[in-house]
Formats: C-alpha cells, structure tokens, sequence
C-alpha cells in the first residue's frame, strides 16, 4: 500500500483565511484532533482543538495561529510503513500527501492506514503469532522461516523493533499461517530461540476492530 492508495478524500483541507470556529466545526464533524491548513496548495500546517482553545478567541483566523507538522508530509509514492514513521516521528494521528510539485494532495490518518491494514491477507488469514527476543546480531529471517517450514508451517508476515530496553536487542512479531503454535515454539526454543508473547487466533478472533488495530500498533511501537 502507497500513501495515493491511501488518501482520505473525506477530509478537506482547512483554508489560511477560515477562522478557528470552522475549524473547530469541522474537527467534529470528520472526527478528527487535527486538520490540514493550505494556502493555494501549500501545507501550512496542522491546527488542532487544543491550539484554538489555548488561544481563547475562536474568531481569529488560522493564519494567526502557530500551526504545527508542517514536515509531517510523506509523498505520493510513499509505503504505509515510511506513513507510519512519519506519523509517529510527528506524533501527530495525521500525514499530509504532496504531489511532485510539492502541492497538497490530501491527508491520511494513522487509523486508515490501520483498517487498510486489517484486511491484507497478513491479518485477515488464520493462524497464530509470536514474538521473538534476540541479539541483533542473531537475527536471521531465513534460519527461523526453516524452522517454521520443518512443522509445515509458513511465515506470513514479519516486523521488527528494537527493543527499547536494550538497543542491541529486538523483538520479533510473526504471523504464522496455523493456530497451534506448540511445535514450532517448541522447535526455536530448542534451538534457543527466546519467546516471548504468544496469540492464538482462537484467543483474539472476537476482540473487535478497534482491539485487532490497537494490538498491531502496539506491535509497530507507534
């Protein structure tokens, strides 16, 4: 998935001329804690309820306002993973999207990345999941795909981060087409693989939506 695949066309920008009272409509009409500022298709900036509360003067137009996230943009051709990156780095639920002239082209925000997400074949196909712990330096995909291939199973997906605990280890999240996981964590600990989280599909299938997107953030480390 590509950033022009991932476009919110629902959510318009705000113009340098409306006032904050707009904005403060619009927030709650898109459901959104920010929104786009453009001035003839440059990004200004983000406005958020928080800012024009600060302000106290809801009448003031947002040209008058100190925006923030003026980088947080990503381009058209741009992987959700790098949208993902942006967002967090910003910390802001919001990326804008700019064409090859540098032009506003739309925003996506974090949760449309998460619900495109939940329906590639990674999330929507049957099977189980485990996190791995280990040196960087013994981190080897292909080693534990064989290891995973030797109990007929496959790895269908795969993330790494780093482990905030201590910089030369990282934690490795796999999604594994098949619901018993006994063998093959028996397998990698055999071979002193560390596991450390374990998710059975059976145990996660009816936590909802919102439960599924709030488990793989947490696995992304946004």
């Amino acid at each position: 998935m590509i950033a022009e695949e991932l476009i919110n066309h629902m959510i318009p920008p705000l113009k340098v001329t409306d006032d904050a009272h707009k904005a403060i409509v619009w927030m709650e009409e898109f459901r959104c804690n920010y929104m786009p500022v453009v001035d003839e298709g440059t990004l200004l900036g983000f406005i958020s309820e928080e800012i024009i509360l600060e302000s106290n003067d809801i009448g003031k137009d947002l040209s008058q306002f100190e925006l923030v996230g003026k980088d947080c943009t990503v381009r058209l051709d741009s992987h959700f993973y790098d949208i993902l990156k942006t967002a967090s780095h910003h910390k802001l639920q919001m990326v804008c999207v700019l064409d090859d002239t540098d032009k506003y082209a739309g925003v996506i925000t974090v949760q449309d990345i998460m619900a495109s997400f939940a329906q590639t074949a990674a999330v929507q196909m049957p099977g189980g999941i485990l996190v791995l712990s280990m040196d960087l330096i013994d981190y080897s995909l292909a080693e534990i795909c064989r290891y995973v291939e030797e109990n007929n199973a496959k790895v269908i997906s795969s993330i790494m981060v780093g482990d905030p605990m201590d910089k030369g280890k990282v934690k490795i999240t796999l999604k594994i087409n098949q619901i018993d996981l006994s063998r093959i964590v028996a397998t990698l600990e055999r071979f002193n693989y560390r596991v450390i989280g374990r998710y059975q599909e059976a145990a996660i299938a009816n936590t909802g939506e919102q439960e599924r997107l709030d488990l793989l953030l947490k696995y992304l480390d946004i």
